[in-house]
């Protein structure tokens, strides 16, 4: 593992749809080592890396002792086997441009905005080096050197998951990169989500808060916690858009930008996304026990195979101009005839 790419990692803040976790650095403790926070340990150890980013790292859950997560404030022991764990494998990742159509909203010197497809892997990672959206960025903007290297993110100022469509942005330039990232990380970007989740909502309007960290059981998955000193702050307001009785559609808008924070937030309020594996969304949770009910759920599932999750709006400050800019997209095809069969069943409801 190149320490200079360790130190630049060691954080990620993106929304990331493959949470599979590799190991970039190992250690076990010597039989001599005197008792040593471990964020001061490794400190001592990883050329180029703050103390500040171990700190980070640790409450990303990716530092592992013994193949569980620990905080910064954990003693390292005689014995202790210690695993710094990243999102992406420990490989240089060649960047191969591909001419793969691109439905762009907006693109001027600065940034591009593209209306993402359910299906398309935003950037290269382990088991997606081909076919990715940095792929076809590095195919449309050959010429920019920002997408001539090997930087398997390169412009990327935050993501979408691989099977939810919709706006993402994109910066063209070093100097709108920072500063596009700079409103990400201040949260006064303005972004908004269409999902149709199970069940109803009592009130038309809601928040959801609660951190978000790993599954401690499954680590491609997220999860809710309660304690406040595990995971990350994240909150999502939604709004009711439409009650089809057993579904609704709502509106998520985002304070945080975790990673699948919608999906694990509406699973956490008993609210699964339609059709969403990951978070129990691919059942039968509401409805009737009829055949011909489970028969229509089924050609639901079967026209939109994934979950019902757009990315809808996207509003920000232009990097140079300062102008706001507010852009919307059009639902995907299979998200919107997803609706109208809903719309179908409830106005011929039988069963």
């Amino acid at each position: 593992m190149v320490q200079d790419d360790l130190q630049e990692n060691f954080q990620d803040e993106f929304q990331d749809d493959n949470l599979e976790m590799f190991e970039h650095f190992r250690i076990v403790v010597d039989s001599g080592q005197g008792v040593m926070r471990i964020d001061k340990f490794l400190n001592d150890r990883i050329t180029n890396a703050s103390r500040t980013k171990i700190q980070a790292a640790s409450e990303a859950g990716n530092i592992l002792v013994n193949d569980q997560p620990v905080k910064s404030n954990y003693r390292v022991k005689p014995g202790d086997i210690i695993q710094i764990m990243m999102t992406y494998p420990p490989r240089e990742i060649e960047i191969i441009p591909e001419n793969i159509p691109l439905n762009i909203v907006f693109e001027d010197n600065h940034l591009i905005i593209v209306n993402k497809p359910a299906g398309m892997v935003v950037h290269p990672s382990y088991g997606h080096y081909r076919g990715t959206l940095v792929n076809a960025l590095a195919h449309y903007l050959k010429g920019n050197e920002m997408f001539n290297g090997n930087d398997p993110r390169p412009g990327l100022v935050h993501r979408i998951d691989k099977d939810t469509s919709g706006l993402l942005m994109i910066a063209k330039t070093e100097q709108a990169k920072i500063e596009l990232s700079k409103q990400f990380e201040d949260r006064s970007t303005r972004r908004t989500y269409n999902a149709l989740v199970w069940g109803t909502f009592p009130e038309a309007h809601g928040a959801v808060i609660g951190n978000i960290g790993r599954n401690p059981r499954n680590r491609k998955v997220m999860y809710v916690y309660e304690d406040e000193n595990i995971g990350k702050h994240a909150v999502t307001h939604y709004s009711v858009l439409e009650d089809f009785g057993y579904v609704t559609l709502v509106e998520c808008r985002l304070e945080t930008g975790r990673t699948h924070q919608i999906r694990v937030h509406m699973q956490y309020i008993k609210h699964p996304i339609f059709n969403d594996p990951e978070y129990g969304g691919d059942k039968i949770l509401k409805g009737t026990t009829f055949s011909k009910y489970k028969q229509f759920v089924q050609n639901c599932f079967d026209i939109c195979p994934r979950q019902a999750l757009h990315a809808k709006t996207l509003g920000f400050e232009h990097p140079v101009t300062g102008e706001s800019m507010d852009f919307d997209s059009e639902l995907s095809d299979d998200f919107q005839l997803l609706l109208e069969k809903w719309r179908g069943y409830v106005e011929n409801r039988t069963i």
